[in-house]
């Protein structure tokens, strides 16, 4: 994969893909994680007097029609206090290529506004890399994606890279696969193992301990002979578990299930819930998060773990009688002298909720981008920086 370091970049006109999808509400940012982890290599970018020119997306737009509330005005205005220079937002920067002059940045408008964008138009792709004479991919998080901005464009810019954020997570996901502290312990939480289904195969070849959680613990209890009750479960993919646990087995992964739980009647955070052993599951009632007892094993697991990857939450943790589980593992994971890996939104707003920031090692700014690069799968923006 080529790098910053392969590239010449002086006095360059610089096009660079960022992922930049912040959430907001009125109009205002509310978390600017992404921004901030793009800021270094527009910085490094700037040093070499280059004129930066910066696509990103935000929201899902219909392509063809602009959508004020899904403008990138916002982080324009932010990036514009954080460089300590006006960057302008350029709207029509396909008919008009902006003036951009040298260690100026300007925006350009949400790519996802353009005809072709998803669907890695080839006309588009030329038109975004007829913008500069050097491509720079530093969006993690839509690498995992074949589109014009983040595949097409760098196979027709005169020079194309990766920036360092890019360059950072392939590197340590590099190791991890390939160079990981024994024992390695995952945590694979979610609603459903079908969207995980790829990742735990792929990490029951790699792993010393395998925790599933959420709602795909949930199948992996009834492939064991457990009773869920009325939880979340798939109920069609009862085979894949059981082939899951028996491979396991063969192979000597522990694979830790809960032995208590949370459960409830209801969905929702007011509702009457008790914690109870797995045998005292009732018909009418569903598991929203693992018992102490389970979080204990877990935590003793964490700590004796010299590298920990931890993909989605253990209980329904937005609600206060469903937090408990997934903040214990969040601070056991913070507490551990082990590599910590996290990724995922849901994941990345647990640490955000339960304070451990400071303790987990590195955070992936791309929680799909990270299970496909997991499952051994060629990520399109990044194979195409070879």
């Amino acid at each position: 994969m080529k790098t910053l370091n392969d590239v010449t970049l002086d006095k360059q006109r610089v096009l660079m893909r960022l992922d930049l999808n912040v959430p907001l509400k009125d109009g205002e940012i509310t978390s600017d994680a992404r921004i901030q982890a793009a800021l270094p290599t527009i910085r490094e970018v700037l040093a070499h007097d280059a004129s930066v020119m910066i696509m990103a997306h935000l929201g899902r737009p219909k392509e063809g029609e602009y959508d004020e509330t899904l403008s990138l005005a916002p982080v324009a205005a932010y990036l514009s206090k954080a460089l300590g220079q006006d960057v302008r937002l350029v709207k029509d920067y396909l008919d008009n290529p902006p003036e951009v002059g040298a260690g100026e940045v300007v925006l350009l408008e949400n790519v996802r506004f353009n005809v072709g964008e998803k669907k890695d138009d080839e006309a588009l792709a030329k038109a975004y890399a007829a913008l500069c004479d050097v491509f720079v991919s530093d969006g993690f998080g839509v690498v995992h994606r074949a589109q014009a901005s983040t595949h097409g464009v760098a196979k027709f810019a005169p020079q194309a890279c990766a920036g360092l954020l890019v360059e950072k997570e392939v590197r340590t996901l590099e190791a991890l696969l390939h160079d990981p502290k024994r024992p390695m312990l995952a945590i694979v939480g979610g609603a459903k193992v079908s969207s995980k289904l790829l990742v735990l195969k792929s990490l029951l070849e790699k792993v010393d301990v395998l925790i599933p959680g959420g709602g795909i613990a949930n199948t992996f209890l009834q492939a064991a002979g457990y009773e869920v009750g009325s939880s979340l479960s798939e109920p069609d993919l009862l085979a894949d578990a059981k082939a899951m646990i028996n491979k396991a087995k063969a192979r000597g992964v522990t694979l830790l299930l809960p032995e208590d739980v949370v459960v409830a009647k209801a969905f929702a955070e007011d509702a009457e819930h008790r914690i109870c052993a797995l045998d005292e599951i009732q018909s009418n009632e569903m598991i929203l998060d693992i018992g102490p007892k389970s979080a204990a094993r877990y935590e003793q697991a964490i700590a004796k773990a010299g590298t920990i990857v931890w993909n989605g939450p253990v209980g329904v943790f937005e609600m206060a009688p469903f937090a408990a589980g997934t903040k214990a593992l969040s601070e056991a994971i913070a507490a551990s002298d082990g590599f910590s890996f996290a990724g995922g939104g849901d994941t990345i707003a647990a640490i955000g909720v339960f304070g451990v920031e400071n303790g987990v090692d590195y955070v992936s700014t791309g929680g799909g981008s990270m299970l496909e690069y997991l499952e051994g799968k060629t990520l399109p923006g990044i194979a195409v920086l070879s």
